[in-house]
């Protein structure tokens, strides 16, 4: 294929630390590494450049921390991206500084998504966090008064540890701040983990309270008037994360970096996750080491029902084809669980709330 992909995602896999319940690739300091690291970034992005529309619609530079990233290799890698309408970074409240806010603005970045994931000074040491609650106040404040208008802030629910008042008061908290754009995730701790290790007993309690935190996160900012346009994610009215949303609704993207994925047409790329090995074939000019998974058309549909089904917005029953099993529709629908106007289903607030499980009977 050639020029038509309208997403792009950047990894920047550098942290000060590596937080206990992380499960993403990352690199702890290495602040040695990190202008090898862009050169990397550069020659694969000249590689791939092809797949790319001269202007994508969005741009996405996620971690890691990407604002850990050494100024002047974080500016070169801005510097050299294409032009797009929205360009997002991704930030920890600990790296926003003056400076920094006007490397960003300066260099087209639009949108900046803040890693607060609580308020609580338990909790965030829980998680290893580094950022106190005032430091989260403080960045966010820093970002608002250097012009950025589209901010959007990430909290976790499910913490060991953590009660449904101080939910709200994280909650209450966030609103304060009045961002256009909140993600709310549930905390996952992947099994074996040290995470998991030091906190089994009470993740386990969490897993209890997770239906009813869900529920409370949804009333609490729909009462606030954010639009719950995704399972997970609020926004003001024209605030949604496009780039996301392109994700959600099956479109084509391109993934640069270590770890990165990549759908192209009918093939899911992987690159390496092994920073030694994406280095060492990029210094040499050629493509990193990659899993290749073959997507056929049912694997398509199959993935935007999923995904499209997370959405507030309705899904087009005539073009997912043989995906959705007419039984089950028929059955979730009996039970309120979704609903139908004409060739378009959607589900109800209350399927939604149920999420993965009603979806798993709508799949042929």
């Amino acid at each position: 294929m050639s020029g038509g992909v309208r997403h792009l995602y950047v990894h920047l896999p550098f942290c000060a630390h590596r937080c206990g319940y992380c499960d993403f690739v990352t690199v702890v300091g290495r602040r040695r590494q990190h202008a090898a690291y862009v050169d990397a970034l550069l020659t694969e992005l000249d590689l791939e450049r092809y797949v790319l529309a001269a202007e994508p619609n969005t741009v996405y530079l996620g971690g890691g921390t990407p604002t850990f990233t050494e100024p002047a290799e974080l500016a070169r890698v801005l510097t050299s991206l294409p032009r797009a309408e929205e360009v997002t970074v991704e930030a920890n409240p600990e790296t926003v500084t003056r400076e920094l806010t006007a490397l960003l603005r300066e260099l087209g970045v639009s949108r900046v998504s803040l890693g607060a994931q609580s308020f609580q000074p338990e909790l965030l040491a829980v998680l290893e966090r580094r950022a106190t609650p005032q430091r989260v106040r403080d960045a966010f404040a820093t970002l608002r008064e250097a012009g950025f208008d589209n901010l959007s802030l990430d909290l976790i629910y499910g913490i060991p540890g953590q009660s449904a008042g101080d939910l709200d008061r994280d909650l209450v908290e966030a609103l304060r701040l009045e961002p256009e754009h909140l993600s709310c995730y549930e905390l996952e701790a992947k099994p074996g983990t040290r995470f998991t290790h030091v906190h089994g007993v009470e993740l386990s309690r969490q897993a209890e309270a997770m239906e009813d935190y869900f529920e409370q996160v949804v009333q609490t900012l729909v009462a606030a008037g954010y639009r719950w346009y995704e399972t997970a994610n609020f926004c003001r009215p024209g605030r949604e994360s496009r780039h996301n949303l392109a994700y959600w609704l099956g479109r084509d993207y391109l993934g640069l970096g270590v770890g990165a994925v990549s759908t192209l047409e009918d093939v899911r790329r992987r690159n390496t996750p092994r920073l030694p090995a994406y280095l060492a074939a990029l210094s040499d000019g050629k493509a990193p080491p990659r899993d290749l998974e073959a997507l056929s058309v049912d694997t398509r549909l199959r993935e935007r029902l999923l995904l499209g089904l997370r959405l507030d917005e309705a899904v087009d029953l005539d073009e997912l084809g043989g995906a959705v099993d007419a039984e089950g529709a028929a059955r979730m629908e009996r039970m309120g669980l979704v609903e139908r106007r004409g060739s378009e289903l959607r589900l109800t607030s209350r399927g939604r709330f149920l999420g993965g499980g009603v979806t798993a009977e709508l799949l042929a």
